[in-house]
C-alpha cells in the first residue's frame, strides 16, 4: 500500500500530527485538505532528500534496517527489536529508547498501523516511501564517493572460491586427514591444504580472539573457515572417529557447477556472518551502488560504514575491512588495487548482480546454526 492510501485511512489525529511535524499549513479539520498538503510536501524531492540528511545516525540506520526488510507488517515488538539493533551503546547510555525512533518515524509519516480488524495493531511503511527513500539516499551515499582511475595492479579473485572448494574436497578424499580432540585439523594438514588451494591464507596463531564469523572460524583462517564451514553444513565433508571424511554428497560435488556454487557460497556467506552483522545483507547492496567505478576505500567507509555497529572487538571499520570488503573479494564481488590516493575498491559484473540481489534476498537470510 502506499502513501497516498495510508493518509486516506488514517484517523485526522494522526494527519494533524503529521502535519504539524512538516509544520504544513492547512485547516486542521479538512481531512481532504491534511492528506494533499501532506502529499504535496513529501512529493517535493529537495524536501524529501532535506530530510533523509538530517537523520542521525540511529534513525539512519532504523530506516535502512526498515528498507530491507520484506515483511509488509511488524509487531511493536518486532519494531523495538529493529529499533534496538539500530542504536550504539553511546545512545543507549545517554537516554535515547527504541520507542523514540518508533514515534519519530510513526510522527513523520514513514510508519502507519495496518487498515483491517487484523492488522489494526500492526505497523507498516508504504511501499512508495520504502522505493524513494532507497533511491534518495543511493544518491545521497554515492555523492560522497571519492573517484579513482584504475590502478596499475589491482587482485581480482574471479570464482577462485568455487575451484578451492573442489580442490579441498578432493584433499580431503585423497588423505588421511586426524583432527585433534576439539574436532580441529593439525596444523600440518591445514599448510598442506594451503599449499594446495588458489589462494593460500596465514593460518591462525594463538592468542587474541576470533568469534562470531562461523563455527570453525576460531580455528581457521577467515576464506578457509568459510568454506570448511560451508562443506560441513551440508555435509559435503564428515568429522568422524577423529578423521575428516569425504561424504558421498562431497563427492557428487566434485563435478558441481561453478556458478551455481558461487551463488550458493555467497548466499551461505551472508547467513553466516549475520549474526555478527545483521544487516549485512544492506551493507552488501550499498556497496555494489556505491563502487560502480574505482573508489577510495576510505571514502566508501566513511559513507558506507555509520550503517556498521561494532561487533565486541571488531570496529565497524574493521568489519568493513576485514569481514565484508575482504570477503566479498574471496567471492569474487569486487577487485582491490593500490592507487595514489590509497587503498582502491571497484564491483564486479558479478559482485553488481550479487549485491543487486540483496535487495529482495535479505529476509530468506536466517542465520546458521551449526549441528554437531
Amino acid at each position: 500500500m502506499n502513501l497516498a492510501d495510508m493518509l486516506t485511512f488514517a484517523d485526522i489525529g494522526q494527519l494533524n500530527r503529521i502535519a504539524d511535524y512538516y509544520q504544513c499549513e492547512c485547516k486542521p479539520n479538512s481531512k481532504h485538505e491534511l492528506i494533499q498538503s501532506i502529499l504535496t510536501t513529501l512529493g517535493s524531492r529537495p524536501f524529501f532528500e532535506q530530510q533523509v540528511r538530517q537523520l542521525n545516525q540511529a534513525d539512519q540506520r532504523f530506516l535502512n534496517n526498515l528498507l530491507f526488510d520484506p515483511r509488509q507488517y511488524y509487531g511493536m515488538e518486532e519494531l523495538i527489536a529493529i529499533a534496538r539493533q539500530s542504536m550504539d551503546k553511546k545512545e543507549s547510555e545517554a537516554g535515547a529508547s527504541p520507542r523514540d525512533l518508533i514515534v519519530r518515524f510513526n510522527k513523520s509519516g514513514w510508519l502507519f498501523n495496518g487498515t483491517t480488524q487484523q492488522t489494526r495493531y500492526l505497523y507498516q511503511v508504504p511501499q512508495d516511501l520504502k522505493l524513494r527513500f532507497r533511491d534518495v539516499l543511493s544518491t545521497h551515499l554515492r555523492a560522497g564517493i571519492t573517484k579513482t582511475t584504475e590502478p596499475p595492479m589491482y587482485r581480482d579473485e574471479y570464482h577462485l572460491l568455487a575451484d578451492d572448494l573442489k580442490l579441498f574436497l578432493q584433499f580431503v578424499q585423497q588423505h588421511e586427514i586426524a583432527l585433534n580432540a576439539e574436532g580441529m585439523m593439525y596444523r600440518r594438514s591445514q599448510q598442506q591444504i594451503m599449499e594446495h588451494l588458489h589462494i593460500s591464507e596465514e593460518l591462525v596463531g594463538k592468542g587474541g580472539w576470533r568469534f562470531g564469523y562461523g563455527r570453525s572460524f576460531k580455528d581457521y583462517p577467515d576464506r578457509f573457515a568459510l568454506l570448511y564451514d560451508y562443506a560441513f553444513h551440508h555435509r559435503l565433508v564428515r568429522e568422524e572417529h577423529g578423521t575428516l571424511k569425504l561424504s558421498p554428497a562431497g563427492e557428487d560435488k566434485l563435478g558441481a557447477e561453478k556458478t551455481a556454487e558461487m551463488i550458493q557460497l555467497f548466499r551461505f556467506w551472508l547467513r553466516l556472518y549475520k549474526g555478527a552483522i545483521p544487516n549485512l545483507s544492506s551493507i552488501v547492496y550499498w556497496t555494489g551502488e556505491c563502487a560502480q567505478e574505482w573508489s577510495t576505500a576510505e571514502s566508501l567507509f566513511r559513507q558506507i560504514g555509520p550503517f556498521i555497529q561494532p561487533f565486541y572487538y571488531d570496529t565497524a571499520e574493521a568489519i568493513y575491512d576485514n569481514r565484508i570488503v575482504k570477503m566479498m573479494l574471496h567471492l569474487g564481488m569486487v577487485r582491490i588495487g593500490e592507487h595514489e590516493e590509497g587503498r582502491t575498491i571497484q564491483m564486479t559484473a558479478w559482485g553488481t548482480r550479487l549485491a543487486a540481489s540483496c535487495r529482495s534476498i535479505s529476509g530468506d537470510i536466517t542465520p546458521i546454526m551449526f549441528d554437531k
